[in-house]
């Protein structure tokens, strides 16, 4: 009899980051231990259809072209009893959700996996919709002593209320987006309304945040064998035609590059580390996180958010940074599954 464990990857969804999940799960497709886990690779296309895909299938970029799960695969039905395919049950063992943003990485997801009781990787359901809310995340840093940028909320509703008196340059981003998508940085009021009215397409709460001067920072945090793990810290380096980590320079080949360790004192560096896993800590979150922050120039750790599923790919920075500190990729996957096994943060020790 075989011991192995039967992992199901979950990828595509409905929310804008649709590509970049389907390349996360092909990358841990890729560095799952064989000899200790088989794989099942489950869809969601941008329908919002459940399918279940061939164990080969491309979930690479191919000629500039980013992979999409096919409406036309083999129907799926995820419901409280779990994966079925034709009436036939899956055997499934632990859930690796390889979604970002909305639907996958907010919680929606991690409810849906309580329900039917399947142990799954990464935070429980207020974690993650917190995270996601970085509205909501960024109260319970600054509750927690620490550092965020000063900025406001603002709705589709009430902005020109509250818009008037802001000093640029400013950041607009939608408090629940993902991979910097609908983010402008402003230098002026006449620019603020095209970008309010960008941001509220992705959502209809959106922050304006005083734009912090400081180079960008970020620390992965693993839970494993019950203790955190803060990764070596790295440095967003970005090609100088990018005005900031957007989404053309977070996903362009070549646009941006990890530096690590990042090249700022290790007193920063330390004072990064401890400050990410607080801020795991006071969100709740499991298994791991990414956490950015900016490093000013006056030397000041300014927290931006955390982020509860990065992305995963062998060459994405969550991976890179536990690299970087002495856990491979094949062998940060075994302890995430090992961690989701005996997690016991959902309500019911699940």
């Amino acid at each position: 009899m075989s011991n192995k464990k039967t992992v199901a990857i979950i990828c595509g969804g409905r929310s804008s980051e649709h590509e970049i999940s389907c390349l996360s799960a092909g990358g841990v497709r890729a560095g799952l231990d064989s000899t200790k886990f088989d794989a099942v690779l489950i869809g969601i296309t941008k329908a919002g259809n459940w399918v279940l895909l061939p164990g080969d299938y491309p979930l690479a970029i191919v000629n500039g072209v980013l992979p999409i799960v096919d409406e036309k695969a083999t129907p799926l039905v995820a419901d409280v009893h779990g994966f079925s395919v034709n009436g036939s049950p899956l055997k499934i063992d632990v859930v690796f959700p390889a979604l970002h943003g909305p639907f996958g990485e907010d919680g929606t997801i991690q409810g849906f996996l309580e329900i039917a009781d399947f142990a799954y990787v990464g935070s429980g359901v207020m974690a993650s919709a917190t995270a996601m809310d970085k509205s909501l995340s960024k109260t319970i840093f600054a509750a927690a002593g620490m550092h965020v940028a000063s900025g406001i909320v603002v709705t589709i509703d009430d902005w020109k209320t509250k818009v008037s008196g802001i000093s640029f340059p400013v950041f607009v981003k939608p408090a629940r987006g993902g991979s910097s998508r609908g983010t402008h940085k402003v230098k002026s009021a006449p620019e603020l309304e095209a970008a309010l009215k960008d941001a509220f397409t992705f959502d209809r709460k959106v922050m304006i945040e005083a734009a912090i001067m400081g180079r960008e920072i970020e620390c992965a945090v693993l839970e494993h064998d019950g203790a955190l793990q803060a990764s070596e810290v790295g440095e967003i380096i970005i090609d100088s035609k990018f005005e900031f980590y957007d989404f053309e320079a977070k996903y362009l080949d070549g646009a941006t590059t990890v530096k690590v360790p990042a090249g700022i004192p290790a007193s920063a560096s330390d004072e990064i580390r401890a400050k990410a896993v607080q801020a795991f800590k006071s969100l709740g979150c499991s298994g791991l996180a990414r956490v950015d922050f900016f490093y000013t120039d006056k030397g000041e750790v300014v927290i931006n958010e955390i982020n509860t599923m990065p992305g995963f790919t062998s060459t994405s920075v969550y991976p890179k940074l536990m690299a970087a500190s002495g856990v491979d990729y094949t062998a940060l996957i075994s302890a995430l599954i090992s961690t989701a096994l005996t997690r016991v943060n959902g309500v019911l020790g699940n």
